[in-house]
C-alpha cells in the first residue's frame, strides 16, 4: 500500500493496478522549466531562471526515474549548484519518508519535513495526486518546478551551461528524432514495461506485457551488436543511454525475480551486458548506484507482492555477480 494526496490530506490507496488488472502510470503534475534567462521552455512552458543555490533535488536511490537525474547532475557538473535530499528506501503507508535512519538517506535539511508529501503540500496546499520522486524544488519561490524525470534531465542538459561552463550535449539537435524514437520504444516496453509485468494483477495483463519487454531487449542486443555499436544513438553517449541504464542495472537483482521478468537475465545478453558494464564504470555513473537502497525499496515496500518483506541476499556480490567489472 502507498497513497496519494486528496485536497492536501494523505489517503492510503492501492496505487498499482486499475480495474482491468493493468498497471497505468499517472502523468507527472509539475511541468515547468528552468532556462538560462527565465524565458519560456522549449515547448512554451513557464520557466524560471537558472541561478546557483536556488534549486534543490529530492530523489530516491532506489527509483530508476530519479536515478536518471542523479546521473545527469554528475554529467553536467551540477553537484555544487543543486544539492540533493535522498529519501529512505522503504516506501510504506505514508509514501516516501524523509528520514535519515538508513545509510545514505539524508532526511530533509531544508524544512525538516518527515514525508515527501509534505513538500508537495508546501508547494500546493490543496494538491491532489501521487507523490513521486524526483522533485526539482525552487527554494526562492518554495515551489516544485518539475517532477517529471524525462524533463528534468533535459533541463539539466542545457539550463546551467553558462554557469558551469559544461556544454556537453546529451540531446543534440541532429539526433533528436532518433533519440525520441528509441526513447519511446524503451519507455513503453522496458522502463515502464517491467512495472506493467510486476504490478499486473491478472494473467492476461502480465502476458500482454512480458513478450514486448523481451522483444525489445532482443532488439537492443541486436542494435548494440551491429558494427560493435557502443551507444544506442550515434557514436556518443546520449540521454537514451542513461534512460535505459537505470532499468538495466536493476533488472537482474530486482525485476527478474520480484517483477517476474524471468525469461532471461541481462547477463545472458553479451552485448547488452557489456554495454551496461561500460556505463556502470563511468565515474559520473558509478557513485549514483546504490544496490542496498534498490533491493530494500522493492522487496520491502511492495507488500502486496512480497507479503513477508524478505529482502534476498543475492546476487552474492552486487557487482561481480551481475557481470559488472570493477
Amino acid at each position: 500500500m502507498a497513497g496519494l494526496l486528496v485536497n492536501g490530506e494523505w489517503k492510503q490507496k492501492d496505487e498499482f493496478a486499475e480495474e482491468d488488472g493493468k498497471f497505468k502510470r499517472q502523468d507527472s503534475s509539475f511541468r515547468n522549466w528552468i532556462t538560462p534567462d527565465g524565458s519560456a521552455g522549449p515547448d512554451g512552458q513557464n520557466a524560471v531562471k537558472a541561478e546557483p543555490g536556488r534549486y534543490h533535488l529530492y530523489v530516491s536511490y532506489a527509483c530508476p526515474w530519479a536515478h536518471r537525474t542523479l546521473i545527469f547532475r554528475k554529467l553536467k557538473e551540477l553537484q555544487d549548484l543543486i544539492p540533493v535530499s535522498v529519501v529512505h528506501p522503504h516506501m510504506l503507508d505514508n509514501g516516501w519518508e524523509l528520514s535519515d535512519d538508513f545509510p545514505a538517506a539524508t532526511g530533509d535539511p531544508l524544512y525538516g519535513k518527515k514525508y515527501l508529501h509534505e513538500i508537495y503540500t508546501l508547494a500546493q496546499p490543496h494538491y491532489t495526486g501521487k507523490v513521486t520522486v524526483p522533485v526539482l524544488w525552487d527554494k526562492q519561490e518554495e515551489a516544485i518546478v518539475n517532477n517529471e524525470s524525462a524533463e528534468i534531465i533535459r533541463i539539466f542538459n542545457t539550463a546551467f551551461n553558462g554557469i558551469t561552463g559544461n556544454t556537453e550535449d546529451y540531446y543534440p539537435e541532429s539526433l533528436h528524432d532518433e533519440i525520441d524514437q528509441v526513447n519511446d520504444r524503451i519507455y513503453e516496453t522496458v522502463n515502464n514495461g517491467v512495472y506493467k509485468c510486476g504490478f499486473a494483477e491478472t494473467q492476461d495483463a502480465y502476458d500482454e506485457n512480458i513478450t514486448p519487454l523481451f522483444d525489445t531487449l532482443d532488439w537492443l542486443e541486436h542494435r548494440l551488436s551491429t558494427n560493435s555499436r557502443k551507444y544506442l544513438v550515434g557514436n556518443m553517449l546520449t540521454e537514451a543511454d542513461i534512460r535505459l541504464f537505470t532499468t538495466l542495472i536493476r533488472f537482474d537483482p530486482v525485476y527478474y525475480v520480484h517483477f517476474k521478468c524471468n525469461m532471461k537475465q541481462i547477463r545472458a545478453y553479451p552485448a547488452l551486458n557489456d554495454y551496461m558494464q561500460r556505463l556502470y564504470e563511468m565515474p559520473e555513473v558509478n557513485p549514483t548506484v546504490n544496490f542496498e537502497h534498490i533491493k530494500q525499496h522493492y522487496y520491502y515496500s511492495h507488500k502486496h507482492i512480497n507479503p513477508y518483506r524478505i529482502v534476498p541476499k543475492g546476487p552474492r556480490d552486487n557487482v561481480t555477480d551481475l557481470g559488472i567489472r570493477m
